[in-house]
């Protein structure tokens, strides 16, 4: 692909930026449980992509690739410094004032979940569920095997269903199969 001109680069920049910003930051929130520093990995990681889009060749791996480098941002922040934690509670979900306090109590006790499963398997889930990647879109993410990553999918969706069990917690919930 050649060199683009600056209005090119910008007119692909702003596309990946209104496309994907949204799903890195909610990514971002799962990865370190804060709104702030989420956002700070959001900015840090267009920065980059920013500096290294002509290495973009396939547009089609634009979503792979900033992904790649909000987790590499991540662990550099984290070698820097640990990340502060907040409560689960203010994470916000899209058009929340439209739900019933039976489905916000639901989406609160899945989320609490999703957050205390251990990262090994918390993460191929929210790589599928919440930003919509493939086995093969996560297995390349992470360097894993397709069937390592469908196995802790299945044992991240075992370990919220043993948590989230209707006798335990005195209701039914999301049905997670």
């Amino acid at each position: 692909m050649p060199v683009m001109n600056d209005a090119e680069r910008k007119r692909r920049f702003d596309a990946l930026a209104r496309q994907y910003s949204d799903d890195l930051f909610r990514f971002g929130v799962w990865l370190c449980g804060d709104h702030a520093l989420a956002s700070d990995l959001v900015q840090e990681t267009f920065m980059r992509a920013w500096k290294a889009l002509d290495s973009l060749k396939d547009a089609g791996a634009a979503k792979s690739w900033l992904i790649t480098i909000l987790r590499r941002e991540f662990a550099r922040t984290f070698e820097r410094k640990v990340p502060p934690i907040t409560d689960i509670d203010n994470v916000v979900v899209a058009e929340e004032s439209e739900q019933t306090p039976e489905d916000r109590t639901e989406r609160d006790l899945l989320r609490t979940a999703m957050f205390e499963l251990e990262r090994k398997y918390g993460e191929p889930l929210i790589l599928q569920t919440v930003m919509g990647m493939s086995i093969a879109e996560i297995a390349v993410q992470l360097e894993l095997t397709e069937s390592a990553v469908m196995t802790r999918v299945f044992r991240a969706r075992e370990k919220l269903k043993e948590r989230l069990q209707p006798s335990e917690r005195g209701g039914n919930i999301h049905e997670l199969a």
